[in-house]
């Protein structure tokens, strides 16, 4: 297979790229995984969005990068009310999120560009860290940024989790995926799973009934056990899932709807 290629994980087969567009174009919503610091997954984000905005539904790109407090803020850079320097500003990104913004400003210009709206996914850091702490129970209403609580984690999903943490190790102290002292972690990963699933849902409930893309992390999508399952348990069962796949490394069934070659990376 060549960069650019669509796929079906875990047979290989090979996927019509405008068919697939279109079938995608009448979800309810796709999740585009990424790496964080790829800026070659940030481009292919961006050409599938200008895909699905080309079938001319309502489009809104949500994004991990931002909490959703910050939803004025990206409607302000959308209408051109920013420069790109104020906008990282006031978006906080050097606290929210901190990766290179170069990395990132080729699909915030699309949004710009196309006025594509952009809405924030995420929570405060704080709520991850005291749902792991303590549960969803012990957080005040007030606090909770109105999301509801995390449908439970499949064994799958606590599997998957395990093992892309590290796995059992001696300096670890949970030994295995069922194992209490993994819970804390299990928790809090479902609290970004959640925030997201649940802003998602709420966007593409309203009245233009838009096509809403999530850029996330392909560890909140990949087999279906993050996000996609809380979007499940809020009524959306049919969300697409896409994901950049590097030649040469393995796929599994299940792992996502389709996926794509991405260029081969030179060597250092």
């Amino acid at each position: 297979m060549k960069a650019g290629d669509w796929f079906e994980p875990g047979t290989g087969t090979p996927l019509a790229y405008p068919d697939l567009i279109a079938r995608a174009a009448r979800a309810p919503a796709v999740l585009l995984g990424e790496t964080h610091d790829r800026a070659d997954i940030h481009r292919w984000q961006m050409h599938v969005s200008a895909a699905l905005l080309a079938h001319g539904r309502p489009l809104v790109l949500g994004f991990e990068m931002f909490p959703a407090r910050l939803d004025p803020v990206l409607a302000e850079w959308v209408a051109g009310d920013l420069d790109e320097t104020t906008f990282l500003d006031r978006a906080e990104w050097g606290e929210v999120w901190n990766f290179p913004p170069e990395l990132y400003l080729p699909i915030f210009r699309f949004c710009r560009d196309t006025g594509t709206e952009m809405i924030g996914l995420n929570c405060r850091r704080g709520l991850v860290s005291e749902v792991g702490k303590l549960g969803w129970d012990e957080i005040a209403e007030e606090a909770r940024e109105g999301l509801t609580p995390a449908r439970d984690a499949s064994p799958d999903y606590r599997r998957y989790l395990f093992e892309v943490t590290g796995g059992a190790r001696p300096d670890r102290q949970a030994q295995s995926p069922e194992d209490p002292a993994f819970d804390r972690f299990v928790r809090a990963q479902q609290t970004w799973d959640r925030a997201f699933a649940c802003r998602i849902a709420a966007r593409a409930a309203q009245d233009d009934a838009p096509l809403v893309i999530g850029i996330i992390g392909r560890g909140h999508l990949e087999f279906r056990g993050g996000t996609p399952w809380q979007l499940e348990d809020l009524g959306i069962s049919d969300a697409m899932v896409f994901l950049p796949w590097d030649a040469g490394t393995p796929h599994h069934p299940g792992q996502a709807d389709a996926a794509c070659v991405m260029p081969r990376l030179p060597a250092d």
